[in-house]
Formats: C-alpha cells, structure tokens, sequence
C-alpha cells in the first residue's frame, strides 16, 4: 500500500518531538502532513514558524477552506479543532472540547481517516493524556497504516502508551526510526 497523507498527535514534550521529525522530512515531499498538538489557546503562530524556520517543507497553521497542498504540514490553530475534508480542504471549527482539547487529536485523526481512507498513515507521539487512542484505531479501521512512538522514548508515556494499548498499532518506533519509515521508499504515494 503506498500512502498520500500523514497526520500526527502530540501533546505533552509535543514540539520537542516534532523539532525531531518534521525538519528531516525532505523539500519535495509527496504528502500533505496534519499535526496537532495540544497548544494554550492564547498562544500565537510561535510553533508553525519555529518548525518552518527548521524544516525544508513549508510549515504552516491551516486556514479555514484551505485546499490541501502535498509538500506542506499544517499545523492545527490554537482553540480550533482542524478537520480534513473529503473534498480534500481543511476546516477549522469551534465545536466543543474533546478530551479537554480544543484542537483535538481525536477529531483531525478520524476526519482524516474518513478522506483518505486506507492511503492515511497516523502517528501518534508523546502526550500526558489519551487524546489520539480512538483516532488511530479508527484509522487503521479504514485501512490505514499506524504508527506510535516509543513510550520509554516521550517525554510523557501517557498518550502513546493508551494507543499502543487500545490500537495494537503497525509500528512502535523511535522518532529517528519514524522518519525513516515514512521515507521508505515506495511508501508514499509519488505525486
């Protein structure tokens, strides 16, 4: 199975890990990336131009009605859920938290899972709750392929722990070890 999309959760220790992973993802790279993690809701663009200042694909926060690019990671807004279209757009909504998160993991995984199907790779990283869990399994109930990072690697064990435990996913890896994956070749759809 080659794969278009990747869409990624963390929380706790989240931008330390996500410092690790998306400046190795090279310029060219044939996915649209969904990242969300949770963030104070008064932050501002701090973390989108922190990583964008790091990596060699374009990292940015999604704007309502944005049509998907492949080659860019979007990163979910603070205080707004992020939701992937079918119609391969982003929305951002304001509906109610969802494990106490407002962007949800959960809500950007499954909305995910529901427009690309079996061609979606989820990721779920470090975190001190279970956001994620019920949005990886329902991605690898579409088909999808999952992959969680190594619990005695996060900075907090709590959130890849739950999915290892709920999902049964493909793939525990290290952070290294997880670039490595999605760089295989053949493993990402080409554009």
């Amino acid at each position: 199975m080659q794969y278009k999309a990747v869409v990624i959760g963390s929380s706790a220790g989240g931008l330390n890990a996500l410092k690790s992973v998306l400046p190795l993802i090279p310029a060219g790279f044939p996915a649209a990336i969904f990242v969300v993690q949770h963030i104070s809701p008064d932050s501002d663009n701090y973390m989108a131009r922190f990583l964008n200042q790091r990596s060699k694909i374009h990292v940015k926060e999604a704007d309502d009605k944005e049509k998907i690019e492949v080659g860019t990671a979007y990163i979910a807004p603070p205080n707004y859920h992020l939701l992937v279209e079918e119609d391969f757009t982003l929305s951002l909504s304001v509906d109610e938290k969802i494990n106490y998160s407002r962007p949800s993991i959960d809500i950007t995984f499954e909305t995910a899972a529901y427009a690309y199907g079996s061609q979606l790779v989820g990721i779920v990283l470090t975190g001190a709750n279970t956001d994620g869990a019920f949005g990886l399994l329902t991605i690898k109930n579409y088909g999808g392929y999952t992959i969680v990072q190594q619990p005695s690697e996060a900075e907090s064990s709590i959130m890849p722990s739950e999915a290892i435990r709920l999902v049964k996913p493909h793939k525990i890896l290290k952070l290294n070890d997880l670039v490595m994956k999605l760089l295989e070749p053949g493993f990402i759809l080409p554009k």
